[in-house]
């Protein structure tokens, strides 16, 4: 995405930001609540359109994108919620994901054809393996309601990761999850980079620290840094965005290295 400038009602949300989310890498989106992140999300899965700028795909442009597109262009995501379908058991759930991957279309499963009993099968071997890489496998029977929150974020997640996309879109993922669970969260989203990309908006600084390769931080819609964990960190102006203007952004500074280093330890 580049160039990108989003108003709503003549306020603007949004103003000239650019982001790239290179192959195999988890690149990080943050900033203080109000800052653009989740205006900036909902651009990357087509559920706002920019006043400006442009989104590319595959060096292609995409001019209006439609969330009902991005599972063909090998795009996932999850939501703040799980938004799972209640009336679906946990393993349905995740089959809904892997759709793309079936052979046979909407009539072939109507009338029953052979095609679309081979695509069932396909399908849940594809979701029972998508659970199992979460560790939520003993849950294919249950339903989202009778399950614990977190449990629920896991099939949300395993519902994303079964489509095999090229970008894993991540929504505050973390919310709702202890330390230990959040430490879980960033094993597996290390892991996928070998086969995927992931854009991660997270305010869990913990977590975006440990597990981003790049992060680019805003603030009241503009962007105000970019770079490396280590970089954006270090620079005042982020710090300065979080706690306000009447800081030592230098110490304060330090003291997010340190407590970095502390969770490396």
């Amino acid at each position: 995405m580049s160039g990108i400038s989003v108003a709503f009602g003549g306020v603007a949300a949004l103003s000239d930001v650019s982001l790239t989310v290179e192959p195999g890498q988890v690149h990080g989106l943050i900033g203080p609540n109000g800052a653009g992140k989740t205006t900036l999300f909902n651009v990357a899965c087509g559920l706002v359109r920019p006043s400006a700028g442009r989104i590319t795909w595959r060096d292609q442009e995409l001019r209006r994108l439609r969330p009902s597109q991005l599972s063909n262009l090998g795009i996932s995501r999850t939501l703040q919620g799980v938004g799972l379908f209640a009336g679906l058991t946990v393993l349905e759930n995740v089959m809904i994901g892997a759709h793309r991957h079936a052979r046979s279309g909407f009539f072939s499963a109507l009338f029953a054809l052979p095609t679309a009993d081979k695509d069932d099968k396909l399908l849940r071997e594809r979701a029972q393996a998508a659970l199992v890489e979460l560790g939520a496998e003993s849950y294919a029977g249950r339903y989202p309601g009778s399950l614990p929150y977190p449990v629920q974020k896991r099939v949300a997640l395993a519902r994303a990761l079964v489509a095999d996309p090229e970008l894993l879109l991540l929504d505050e993922p973390a919310s709702g999850l202890s330390e230990d669970e959040m430490h879980e969260l960033g094993e597996i989203i290390r892991g996928v980079t070998s086969r995927m990309s992931v854009l991660l908006v997270e305010h869990h600084m913990d977590l975006v620290m440990r597990v981003c390769d790049r992060i680019t931080v805003l603030d009241s819609g503009q962007q105000i840094a970019a770079g490396t964990p280590a970089e954006v960190q270090a620079n005042p102006a982020v710090t300065e965005a979080y706690l306000g203007d009447d800081v030592d952004v230098e110490a304060d500074a330090a003291e997010l290295a340190r407590t970095n280093g502390e969770s490396h330890a």
